[in-house]
């Protein structure tokens, strides 16, 4: 995904961030190719993508302090299965409205990027993998 950032792997997800300084927004993709749809995946799969989708919305609801949580599969434009976690807050540019499609993203700069990779690693770092051996459920 071109508008994305590559913060790194859970077990069964690849974590990205969405490059919108809007909204904090994490994507998490589970690295199994071909799927679309959650009930694709295994039932050990489907509780490991459950655990890693609450612990992405709860870390970050509570580092942002967000009001709401948004988290949805949606699928209509890329296929491929993604989970997006996306802060919401009652001041936010498209409040109550959902994010897509309202209004353009306004891209992290260099220095910001850098500074938000780290935040989220460090956030995310109880279950970043160190190294990418592939999952194995």
């Amino acid at each position: 995904m071109q508008d994305t950032i590559s913060i790194g792997n859970f077990t069964l997800c690849k974590v990205l961030l969405m490059d919108d300084v809007r909204y904090p927004w994490v994507i998490l993709v589970p690295r199994v190719t071909g799927l679309t749809e959650v009930f694709q995946l295994n039932n050990k799969q489907q509780i490991q993508l459950m655990n890693e989708s609450n612990f992405v919305a709860e870390k970050l609801k509570m580092s942002v302090q967000a009001d709401k949580m948004n988290v949805a599969a949606l699928g209509n434009v890329v296929s491929q299965l993604h989970i997006h976690h996306v802060a919401r807050f009652s001041h936010d540019e498209t409040w109550p409205a959902p994010v897509w499609g309202k209004g353009s993203a306004v891209k992290y700069g260099p220095d910001e990027r850098a500074t938000v990779c780290q935040q989220f690693t460090q956030l995310f770092s109880e279950l970043l993998l160190q190294d990418d051996d592939g999952i194995t459920l």
